[in-house]
């Protein structure tokens, strides 16, 4: 074997957790090279183009928003760790976004970057559990996201703070739609990072969106040193007496490394090795449909311009789990990326609604490409019209003169350019806060070590790296 194909570290897959440990690796002399199937980076975070337009995948919000110099945040750390200066990122806050329930929206909970801005509108819609939503902030700013702690039903810990179930699902609907591999409930240990990320410090989104932050870590990543081997997937984990001892790629060559970091997800990865070890993750079940429409006008001009983020439930209860059918369009989540405060004079060149919707990945997977197509094209307007009932009125023929362009995809999507089992967008039930596997040298950062989320993938790379690879040399 060539010194070429004698590396330090390989990393499998170029997704955020894969590129930051890169980053992190590289800046300490680690000889590093990641290898991607596909011929983008980002992996469940990336954009594609159509008819020139870019679109992103993934990316509604970044979350840990905090004002410029706050000391010991999760943002902080991450551009500390990635030596990323803030003005970067060009981070822009919300404007200001809602949890809204019933047929259309009755029930609502707004909240801002100011965590007390939420606080009372709990108050003032439901005053009997203001003092236990207060004890359940002050618990969840003291959990520590630790490996050493047990797991736990969130749910089961909500309860002893709140008694009304409809703020219990209120609550748990954003930190469940944005980061959830569980049915119904959540560690709480992730529901606890999740609530501190996306309710006590905020939403935000670089101007230009999710290739901002790709280029960015491709740039650090080149300038520490490190290589990367795109179109050039890894098929094979060769074991040895308890260690990853090569990897073999598609074209068949193989290349050996020190130390193995995967991003692809723990059952996918598990599935690489040879021979099978004893036992591996399940592979996990929530899975989305996104669907997509541009406008020629922002959509303040349509009366759409007091919400960034919505999370919305038109049911009783908040049913979070695989739908029977293709996509649940009960409940999920909208996104308008033109209502975070870009600052004076900047603004994007088109309206955007996103919304995003539970699906069933078998509903999808199996279909010949004209039902798949047909199936697509019955479900778009189903998804946007029940994602529209809880924003402001617009006339049909008044949105239908206003879009311009309208894509959708689907759990099936996911799965093709991401491999994950089921498209499922949190990975396994089954995590390894560690990242720890079979294999003494085979280490697992993203999803499947437990942080979700843009900033939370980023810093997944970045802790793996330094406690299983640095901090070990």
């Amino acid at each position: 074997m060539n010194s070429r194909g004698q590396y330090d570290v390989a990393i499998i897959g170029a997704g955020l957790s894969g590129l930051a440990a890169g980053v992190r690796l590289a800046h300490f002399g680690k000889r590093v090279c990641l290898f991607e199937r596909h011929n983008v980076v980002g992996g469940l975070n990336s954009f594609y183009a159509i008819d020139g337009r870019k679109y992103d995948v993934g990316l509604h919000a970044v979350t840990n928003w905090v004002a410029p110099g706050a000391k010991g945040t999760p943002l902080g750390t991450l551009l500390r760790q990635l030596r990323i200066g803030r003005e970067e990122l060009d981070l822009c806050p919300q404007r200001r976004s809602r949890i809204a329930f019933g047929p259309r929206g009755e029930a609502a909970l707004r909240f801002t970057n100011d965590f007390a801005f939420l606080e009372a509108e709990v108050a003032a819609v439901f005053p009997r559990q203001a003092d236990g939503f207060r004890r359940l902030a002050r618990l969840v700013r003291e959990t520590v996201y630790s490996p050493a702690s047990a797991p736990a039903s969130a749910r089961e810990v909500v309860r002893r703070h709140l008694d009304d179930p409809l703020l219990e699902d209120m609550i748990f609907c954003p930190v469940l739609m944005y980061a959830s591999a569980w049915e119904h409930d959540v560690d709480f240990r992730l529901f606890a990072l999740m609530f501190r990320a996306i309710l006590l410090e905020g939403l935000c989104r670089p101007f230009e969106g999710i290739r901002l932050i790709l280029r960015l870590l491709l740039e650090k990543y080149r300038a520490a040193g490190g290589e990367r081997r795109m179109k050039c997937g890894v098929r094979r984990i060769v074991a040895r007496e308890g260690r990853a001892r090569a990897l073999v790629l598609d074209s068949g060559e193989e290349i050996a490394a020190a130390e193995v970091l995967s991003c692809i997800g723990g059952p996918e990865t598990a599935e690489l090795v040879e021979p099978a070890p004893a036992a591996s993750p399940a592979p996990g079940v929530i899975t989305f449909v996104e669907t997509l429409s541009v406008f020629n006008r922002p959509p303040a001009e349509l009366g759409w311009g007091e919400d960034t983020i919505v999370f919305f439930n038109d049911s009783e209860r908040l049913d979070y789990a695989r739908p029977e059918a293709p996509v649940d369009p009960r409940s999920g989540v909208i996104c308008l990326p033109n209502n975070f405060d870009f600052g004076e004079g900047r603004a994007l060149p088109e309206g955007v609604l996103r919304a995003t919707c539970l699906a069933n990945y078998d509903r999808w997977a199996g279909l010949p490409e004209g039902a798949y197509q047909a199936q697509k094209r019955a479900w778009f307007p189903r998804v946007q019209g029940s994602a529209c009932r809880f924003l402001p009125p617009v006339a049909e023929s008044e949105l239908a003169a206003a879009t311009i362009a309208t894509d959708m995809f689907t759990p099936r999507t996911v799965n093709r350019f991401t491999g994950r089992r089921n498209g499922a967008i949190y990975g396994s039930p089954d995590k390894s806060l560690d990242g720890s596997t079979s294999l003494s040298n085979l280490h697992l950062c993203g999803a499947d070590q437990g942080l979700v989320g843009i900033v939370g993938a980023m810093l997944s790379g970045i802790t793996v790296a330094n406690d299983r690879i640095l901090r070990k040399a």
